[in-house]
């Protein structure tokens, strides 16, 4: 199996436990590049709030999506939009990544700034 593959593969049972808790939940995903963040909401499978790296509010004030300070704008940004949209419990659903560097950083500033997981 390749990288990848192993990625979803863990991806796929993380996302059939959080299934079971019929919570809201924090989906991250991060390429080299760039790094996304959205709520999604158990029930309906639709997106209720979202953020990231390539959004326009959001590139101008970062230089460099790919690192660990955009990840932490990107986790207080995402914390914000779901205190607007009464979301104060989710679950952290980070995709396959390991828990570390950016990932880890985006569920910490998330932390800070009011969202519990």
């Amino acid at each position: 199996m390749d990288k990848k593959i192993r990625r979803l593969r863990r991806a796929r049972k993380t996302r059939a436990k959080i299934a079971e808790l019929a919570v809201a939940r924090l989906c991250v995903h991060r390429s080299n590049c760039h790094i996304y963040a959205q709520i999604i909401d158990a029930s309906q499978g639709r997106v209720l709030a979202s953020a990231s790296t390539l959004d326009k509010e959001m590139s101008e004030q970062i230089k460099n999506g790919g690192n660990a300070a955009a990840a932490k704008m990107i986790g207080q940004r995402i914390a914000e939009k779901a205190k607007q949209i009464g979301v104060e419990q989710v679950a952290f659903d980070r995709s396959g990544f390991a828990y570390h560097g950016r990932v880890k950083a985006l569920a910490e500033a998330a932390r800070e700034h009011g969202l519990q997981f």
